[in-house]
């Protein structure tokens, strides 16, 4: 178990979800006040990264638990909405952004389910469509071992027919999903990438024929599925790495059961670069071609970007002519020079995934 101590609110010691988890979890555990003591000592640390991803501190969300995605207006952005459930990952990939995001880095689990309740029955009277996830500041089924938070949301979801949940991962945790009553409500979601990348950037996480072996499984129990290269790391010999991945891809999973898949490549603020040359010395990833992005990002050279993502749309085109592939984060010159297209501005991407979501996973629009 990566998780070495359990740090827990002490305003929430006698809350049902906090008495569930800690019977599940026989570690140390420290009653605190203030989290200020906690922040300090993950920064004591050598490397407060891996620290804060052995250390798990149970509290209550005090804000919103549905955000929306971090986007930015010069790049096209499709409005999802984040379900802030619980924060950090136990896997440690060198691209991950959570790294310099959150100060500290340290695995945190909302346990006020009560309140979660209440926000999503509220979106649920929205007369419009929303598409939700859990994977955006954690994974979304790296909790399942310690908590029945995957079969709470799943149920809560299969409720209703105006919004869908996204559960994304690079795990194989999905023994809990057989049974549910899902509705096609839930989409089940991984993130691909070449073997490669998989075996030199992604530590602790499952191999590229254990995730699509998983999605498979899923498919038979009658989920949606979703898919996401991103970040696509380009090297030396990629795009036949890439062409194979989408190969697999179809080889195991019917295209009709496909949401969306996404494409982004290798982006990072500049604050990134110095924690992965340090935490990881091999990684070659942080030395490509880069520029700077109209968000200040470091992104790939714009004319590799597009080269990439050409190859990769002809490629999943080729399987899956009706499958609904987009962008996440790129321009316009970007969508025209690769897909042949551009979202109107107006909403357009959203309206698009949206449209895909009503097809595929029975929403009423």
């Amino acid at each position: 178990m990566i998780i070495k101590k359990i740090y827990v609110d002490a305003d929430i010691a006698s809350h049902p979800e906090t008495e569930r988890i800690l019977r599940q979890l026989d570690l140390p555990i420290e009653w605190v006040n203030d989290p200020v003591s906690i922040y300090q000592w993950i920064n004591s640390a050598a490397d407060p990264v891996d620290r804060g991803k052995k250390t798990l501190y149970l509290t209550r969300n005090k804000g919103g638990f549905l955000k929306a995605c971090p986007g930015t207006r010069e790049y096209t952005c499709c409005k999802y909405q984040i379900l802030h459930v619980a924060s950090y990952c136990t896997m440690d990939c060198s691209y991950c952004i959570l790294q310099s995001y959150f100060h500290p880095p340290l695995l945190q689990y909302f346990v006020n389910r009560e309140d979660l309740d209440v926000q999503l029955n509220e979106l649920f009277k929205k007369k419009t469509i929303s598409r939700v996830g859990t994977g955006e500041f954690t994974d979304s089924l790296i909790w399942e071992k310690w908590t029945d938070l995957t079969g709470h949301l799943v149920s809560h979801f299969s409720t209703q027919d105006k919004a869908v949940l996204e559960l994304k991962t690079k795990t194989v945790n999905i023994e809990r999903l057989n049974g549910l009553h899902h509705c096609r409500k839930t989409i089940l979601s991984w993130s691909l990438n070449t073997p490669a990348v998989m075996e030199s950037e992604e530590r602790r996480t499952a191999s590229l024929d254990a995730r699509l072996k998983a999605a498979a499984r899923c498919q038979q129990w009658g989920y949606p599925l979703a898919f996401h290269f991103d970040p696509m790391i380009i090297y030396h010999g990629c795009e036949t790495d890439y062409r194979m991945v989408v190969k697999q891809l179809f080889q195991r999973i019917a295209p009709e059961n496909i949401v969306w898949i996404s494409l982004g490549t290798f982006r990072f603020m500049p604050a990134l670069k110095p924690i992965i040359t340090r935490r990881f010395p091999d990684s070659k990833i942080a030395y490509g071609e880069f520029i700077t992005g109209l968000d200040n990002k470091m992104r790939y050279f714009k004319p590799l970007r597009i080269g990439l993502y050409r190859q990769m749309v002809d490629w999943i085109r080729d399987s899956a002519p009706d499958v609904t592939v987009y962008f996440c984060m790129e321009d316009s010159e970007v969508w025209e020079k690769a897909m042949g297209w551009v979202p109107p501005r107006d909403g357009g991407l959203g309206r698009m995934l949206d449209e895909s979501a009503i097809k595929i996973c029975d929403l009423t629009s």
